[in-house]
C-alpha cells in the first residue's frame, strides 16, 4: 500500500491504484452480506478501503496543497494565477493545459499526425487486450456464476491473507518458546494450520466444480486491471500528449497477457505474435539509441 500511494507522489494517475483497494473492498463486502450472512464485516470492509483508498490519494493532495499554499496564499505576485480562484485548484492539470496543450480532443490535429502514428502500435495493443478479456468475462460469467466467482475469489482472498499471518505468528512462536517454554502453544498453532489446511482444500475443491472459464485469465480478478486500462487508453487517445501513450501504457499487465496469449496460440496467430515480437524487440533497440542521444522518441 505504501509503494501504491508512493506512486501518486510522482505521477498524479498513480491516485487510479486506489481502484485495486475498492475492488477489493467490494468483493469482501459481498461476501460478507451474501455468503457469511454478516453485515458488520461488510462495513468493516468498505471502512478499510476507504481508509486504503484515501491513503493513495495522500501524496498527490499534498502536492496540490503545497502548491496551492505557496503560490497562491503566500506567493509574491500580485495578481493570483487563474487555478487559484478554481473551484478545486489543481496546480499541475493547469500547468498541463495552460503551457502543454493537453485537454480532450486538443491533441487532434493534423500535424500530430506522425505522433498518433508512433502510438498506434501500444494503442492498438491496448484495444485488443481490453476487448479479448471483456469478450471473455462476458462470454464466461452469466448471473448465475457471477455469485459463485465472487465468493471464490473473495474466500481465496481471504485464505491468502490468512495464511501469511500463521506463518509469522508461529515464526514469531518459535523465536519466543526457545525462552518461554512455549512448545505447546507451537503444537497447537500447528494443529489449528493442519485444520486452516483442510479448509484450503475444501475451498479449492470449490473451485474445481466451478466452470474452466471462471479460473486464470477469465478470472473476475483481471476485471480491476481491464479498468484501469481503458481508463489510461481512452486518457492517453483523446486527452493526452498521445506519443507518450507507449511509456504511459507499458505499466498495465494486461497488454503483456494478450502478447504472451498471441505469441502462444495457434499458426493462426503466428504472423500477429511475430509482429508483436518484432516491435516489442524494435522499440526497446530503437529507443534507446534515439533516447540516449536527445531525439523524440517516447
Amino acid at each position: 500500500m505504501i509503494l501504491l500511494a508512493l506512486s501518486g507522489s510522482a505521477r498524479s494517475n498513480g491516485v487510479l491504484n486506489a481502484g485495486y483497494f475498492c475492488f477489493q473492498a467490494m468483493l469482501q463486502a459481498y461476501d460478507a452480506i451474501y455468503q457469511k450472512r454478516k453485515p458488520i464485516l461488510a462495513v468493516q470492509a468498505i471502512a478499510a478501503g476507504v481508509v486504503q483508498s484515501l491513503f493513495v490519494f495522500v501524496p498527490f493532495l499534498a502536492f496540490q496543497a503545497y502548491g496551492y499554499l505557496n503560490i497562491c496564499l503566500i506567493g509574491n505576485s500580485y495578481e493570483p494565477r487563474p487555478w487559484c480562484k478554481a473551484k478545486i485548484p489543481l496546480l499541475y492539470g493547469f500547468i498541463q493545459s495552460h503551457y502543454w496543450g493537453v485537454g480532450f480532443l486538443r491533441y487532434f490535429q493534423a500535424k500530430q499526425l506522425p505522433n498518433f502514428l508512433l502510438a498506434s502500435p501500444i494503442l492498438s495493443l491496448a484495444v485488443c487486450s481490453i476487448v479479448h478479456y471483456v469478450s471473455i468475462l462476458y462470454r464466461k460469467f452469466p448471473l448465475s456464476s457471477m455469485h459463485k466467482e465472487i465468493i471464490y475469489a473473495a474466500e481465496m482472498k481471504s485464505m491468502g491473507t490468512n495464511e501469511g499471518s500463521d506463518d509469522m505468528w508461529i515464526s514469531n512462536s518459535k523465536l519466543s518458546s526457545k525462552s518461554t517454554g512455549g512448545d505447546h502453544m507451537v503444537r497447537q498453532r500447528k494443529q489449528e494450520r493442519r485444520n486452516g489446511a483442510q479448509s484450503s482444500q475444501d475451498i479449492k475443491s470449490m473451485g474445481r466444480t466451478l466452470p474452466d472459464g471462471m479460473q486464470g485469465e477469465s478470472s473476475i480478478m483481471v476485471l480491476p486491471f481491464i479498468l484501469h486500462l481503458a481508463f489510461m487508453t481512452f486518457t492517453a487517445f483523446f486527452v493526452m500528449h498521445v506519443q507518450v501513450a507507449t511509456r504511459f501504457l507499458s505499466v498495465s499487465p494486461p497488454i503483456y497477457w494478450f502478447a504472451s496469449y498471441v505469441l502462444a496460440s495457434p499458426s493462426s496467430y503466428k504472423k500477429w505474435g511475430y509482429l508483436i515480437w518484432v516491435y516489442f524487440v524494435t522499440y526497446i533497440l530503437l529507443g534507446s539509441l534515439l533516447f540516449s542521444n536527445f531525439y523524440p522518441f517516447t
